[in-house]
């Protein structure tokens, strides 16, 4: 398999992750967002979208969407429920990241680490960070009372929403008062084969 990524993302780094978890070896293709280099035609090919990750399952077949890439790789593992309700329930969560936290947490952070912030930009910014606490709320609430996301077990929902929540401080965010997400976040960095975020 190939990975087209950029490492900073927590879009890639979700896939990297399982693929090193689940002991799939694959080759690394960075593709750097900043230098435009997602929307060549040539990776236009692979992904319409013009963004990373993409997985390359076999020659000339590529999935994108990183939470679709999650969902095809953890098929028949322990990382995907095999009851129907759990795995409605990890869908769940997956939707929620890609809806209510990615957009908002992930975005603030991009632009904190790599654009000029302008005045503008920061009414929008402040807006989205609020709209980021709004989601680490819901996911504290829910955490309060469990261990893992979905059936008090490690799956491709906790991987979703470790991927952006663990550099939320990278975009400004203030996790202290988040105390099971905290608790959370250790559970998640004490799994096996763990990577950080830029590893490939």
């Amino acid at each position: 398999m190939r990975l087209y990524d950029y490492l900073d993302s927590g879009n890639g780094y979700k896939v990297r992750l399982l693929l090193t978890q689940l002991g799939i070896p694959f080759e690394l293709i960075e593709v750097d967002i900043l230098k435009g280099e997602s929307r060549t035609k040539t990776f236009l090919d692979k992904n319409l979208n013009g963004r990373i990750p993409v997985l390359e399952i076999e020659d000339g077949v590529f999935l994108p969407e990183s939470d679709a890439i999650l969902f095809y790789l953890a098929e028949g593992t322990p990382f995907l429920p095999a009851d129907r309700l759990e795995r409605a329930r990890v869908l769940q969560w997956m939707f929620f990241e890609q809806y209510s936290h990615e957009p908002n947490v992930a975005t603030v952070r991009f632009w904190m680490r790599h654009t000029e912030i302008d005045a503008q930009k920061r009414i929008v910014l402040e807006q989205k960070r609020i709209l980021g606490y709004a989601a680490l709320e819901v996911m504290e609430r829910h955490l309060s009372t469990r261990k893992f996301f979905v059936g008090e077990r490690y799956t491709i929902a906790d991987i979703a929403l470790y991927a952006y929540t663990h550099v939320a401080g990278e975009g400004g965010f203030d996790l202290a008062r988040f105390g099971a997400v905290n608790a959370w976040l250790e559970r998640v960095r004490s799994q096996p084969e763990h990577i950080a975020i830029t590893q490939a």
